[in-house]
């Protein structure tokens, strides 16, 4: 009855030190902090980060090491043997923002470390260079990609030129503004109030304009352009992220990611609360409407989508061929999109789909044109965020600020927030099966004929990859010799 082997799920034992000096031990444990913070700085994922952590302390020998990663921290602790003090160490992220040309700089330099280890002084150089070298673009392009794209989400709604324009110029303020208050130090929180307002005091001189007899202003609807420039604070929000941690396993770091999107929300809903209650006692009230309609021509849906992937790509400063795959992918994941949902599926089912092959499309291609994949994907899925469900959800809160206005827009938060849920498990369900079929092929070309003699590397583990995007999926990866635990907080 009893079983011959040890259990399946044994957990390590380290009974021997790696034999690695302290000082080259404290410069490898320097360099892979730096490394995994600047990563969780720039956008990715705790799992992304856990993986680049160990990949360079195992490529330096250091095999007994544990990788704590948390929303604004990160955690490593060396374990030299039972005679030494381990080595532990916490750095503090201080801030996160979406730069993916920094994020893929870091990852390929990791890789390459990974390969063929350089020593650790001159391996930091490489990194603290790669960390402080220039954006891709100047800043005033950042800001007309933002205004484009919110002038996209404007026109995509059935917006008229007129709001179109004004989309434009209030998301543009709302770049530099924002910018700005950033620099400056202020919390994300009051930037979100202060940039909900911006559209909102826009939308607010449309009325005075229409109550002053301003001629072509009658048609106009203000509420586009506050519905515009909402979708555009939300696009930065890390619905997604918090839902990829959550499916990887980090539930801490996806928790504080999803409160920290209900806390700028809060902040959306504020800002725009505030400027009404203001127009209205000025005698110049707003009618925001929660209903917003898709405009009737699909060439125009369809435009509209690569638009708004290709803003966002270069917003977060992607690089030209990866923004240029980003809007195709865009377009097609909206017809997708469409196509899914003529089967009466449901928003969240259609959103699934559309993801996992977008997902899967943009793993091969990323690959092949040497781009990167979670720029593509991140960027071309923005089309398809649940922007007009928030602005439903917040103006059902604004519109009737009594218990019944929120008793009818929290559950439709709700599903806005699962509809970002199913496009994260799509992206990642997609990525993980072109994954798999990279695999494959690397096998096969790998093959060798019957009788062949091959010397294995035993640090080798091509089927379990540490990093995730396309950029290692051929990589050869070094395994850490310890099963990783991940203990959050």
């Amino acid at each position: 009855m009893r079983p011959s082997g040890p259990p399946t799920d044994e957990i390590p034992l380290w009974t021997s030190p790696d034999g690695v000096d302290r000082k080259t031990a404290q410069a490898v444990i320097d360099l892979a902090m730096r490394a995994g913070v600047a990563m969780l700085s720039t956008g990715a994922a705790a799992a992304d980060v856990t993986g680049t952590v160990l990949m360079l302390t195992n490529a330096y020998g250091l095999r007994s090491v544990h990788v704590d990663v948390s929303y604004t921290s990160i955690t490593l602790s060396y374990h030299r043997g039972p005679d030494a003090d381990p080595m532990t160490v916490l750095r503090i992220v201080r801030f996160r923002v979406q730069d993916y040309t920094r994020l893929e700089r870091l990852r390929a330099l990791i890789v390459e470390l990974a390969a063929d280890p350089l020593d650790p002084g001159e391996a930091r150089v490489r990194v603290d260079s790669v960390i402080s070298a220039p954006h891709p673009y100047r800043r005033w392009v950042v800001t007309a990609a933002g205004g484009t794209l919110a002038a996209a989400v404007a026109a995509l709604i059935g917006a008229g030129w007129i709001i179109i324009a004004a989309t434009f110029i209030s998301a543009a303020v709302i770049s530099r503004v924002q910018d700005w208050l950033g620099r400056v130090g202020v919390a994300s929180f009051f930037s979100q109030i202060v940039g909900s307002a911006i559209p909102t005091i826009a939308a607010t001189l449309v009325v005075v304009a229409q109550a002053k007899g301003v001629t072509g202003l009658d048609a106009v609807s203000p509420s586009l352009i506050v519905a515009a420039g909402i979708v555009l604070l939300l696009s930065g929000l890390s619905v997604v992220g918090a839902a990829e941690d959550a499916l990887s396993g980090y539930y801490l770091t996806a928790a504080a990611r999803a409160f920290e999107v209900v806390v700028l929300s809060l902040g959306i809903v504020i800002g725009v609360t505030v400027v009404l209650a203001v127009g209205q006692r000025l005698g110049y009230p707003i009618a925001i409407s929660p209903i917003t309609r898709l405009t009737d021509d699909l060439v125009i849906q369809v435009v509209c989508a690569a638009l708004i992937s290709v803003a966002f790509a270069i917003s977060a400063y992607a690089s030209g061929r990866a923004a240029t795959l980003a809007g195709l992918a865009g377009a097609a994941g909206w017809l997708v999109l469409g196509a899914i949902e003529d089967f009466r599926l449901g928003p969240t089912t259609a959103s699934a789909g559309a993801a996992l092959i977008i997902g899967f499309v943009a793993r091969l291609l990323a690959r092949r044109l040497d781009v990167s994949a979670l720029a593509v994907t991140t960027a071309a899925i923005v089309p398809m965020l649940p922007g007009r469900a928030v602005y439903q959800g917040i103006s059902q809160v604004v519109s009737e600020p009594s218990g019944a206005g929120v008793n009818v827009g929290l559950p439709t938060l709700a599903g806005a927030f699962g509809q970002g849920l199913a496009l994260a498990a799509g992206v990642s369900l997609g990525t993980y099966f072109a994954g798999l079929l990279l695999a494959r092929r690397l096998g096969q070309r790998l093959a060798v004929p019957a009788g062949a003699t091959v010397p294995q590397d035993p640090l080798r583990r091509p089927e379990r990859p540490v990093l995730s995007d396309s950029d290692t999926a051929e990589t050869p990866i070094l395994d850490t010799g310890v099963e990783l635990t991940r203990r959050e907080g």
